[in-house]
């Protein structure tokens, strides 16, 4: 067993399209707090010891700028690249404007990982005892095992008001294993009942206690043994799409049919919340005001 701190891998490389602007900075608090900011905060509390972040290079000095002053003298900050670019030269397309995915940005980071990680999205807010449950189970794993584990939510408290979400659905057997997860690009509150659109984009019911995956996994480096391959046959499968991307779960159901790898799931009942749409942005502010007044959080985490 190791007694390395985790590491916390957070991917903020995507675009925030339909955000309107690059979330991943925005300021939620009177005193110019990210969510991000909230997320390292935990992290730390929680005994994570190094942060891996896969950004862009258009926006590297921004984003350096604002998290070097936070995190100096904190903890090791590292961070990698995802570019369109980053795929074997005859997948290349000048057309392509969108990332390749959560897939192919984890893989970029594989070398600067050695030790037991988690991985979480930038722009989504996963309270306290979410860090603080991986945390404990990281440092509890064996780097050598393929005992991997996932964060899980109910739907219901994870879903926007204001369009459509995508979320990992999971299928997760008696023992609280995962055994299948399938990703649902389309996810949307109408007339307060939960749908999703199927393959034929016809909307279909879901249930909104469906557990779900936001993107919180954690891994051993065993985890870079398996994707590589996968992605280069995706990458052929996909060529002429443009929109195509490769999500971990892609990764994650390649792991389980493999049989040599299993993925515990981890239940929080910490509320989640994020920003997708400009709109939810207000709320997600309220609901940090609040947690700051709570004494969840100091007034000033910095």
């Amino acid at each position: 067993m190791s007694s390395n701190k985790p590491t916390l891998v957070i991917l903020a490389a995507g675009m925030g399209s339909r955000y309107g602007g690059l979330k991943q900075i925005d300021s939620f608090t009177p005193e110019g707090d990210t969510i991000i900011d909230f997320s390292i905060y935990d992290a730390l509390q929680a005994g994570f010891g190094k942060f891996v972040f896969i950004i862009r290079k258009s926006f590297e000095t921004e984003f350096k700028e604002i998290l070097d002053k936070k995190l100096g003298g904190k903890a090791e900050a590292i961070y990698v690249f995802q570019e369109l670019e980053d795929v074997p030269e005859k997948y290349q397309n000048d057309e392509r404007i969108k990332p390749w995915g959560t897939g192919h940005a984890l893989l970029m980071a594989k070398d600067a990982i050695q030790e037991n990680f988690a991985v979480i999205n930038a722009d989504d807010f996963y309270g306290k005892e979410a860090f603080e449950m991986m945390a404990k189970s990281l440092s509890e794993m064996d780097e050598e095992s393929y005992d991997f584990n996932m964060m899980a939510y109910l739907l219901k408290n994870t879903v926007s008001d204001y369009g459509f979400v995508s979320r990992g659905e999971c299928e997760v057997n008696e023992e609280g294993y995962l055994t299948d997860i399938t990703e649902r690009t389309h996810i949307e509150k109408i007339e307060g009942k939960l749908v999703r659109k199927d393959d034929n984009g016809k909307f279909i019911p879901i249930d909104e206690n469906t557990v779900v995956s936001m993107n919180f996994w954690g891994f051993t480096p065993r985890y870079f043994e398996f994707g590589e391959q996968l992605f280069l046959d995706f990458l052929e499968n996909n060529k002429e799409n443009l929109k195509a991307e490769f999500f971990i779960p892609y990764i994650v159901n390649e792991i389980l049919s493999s049989g040599v790898a299993s993925v515990e799931v981890l239940k929080s009942n910490a509320k989640w919340f994020g920003v997708t749409y400009k709109k939810d942005k207000e709320i997600v502010q309220k609901a940090i005001e609040r947690l700051k007044n709570d004494n969840v959080y100091p007034t000033n985490l910095w």
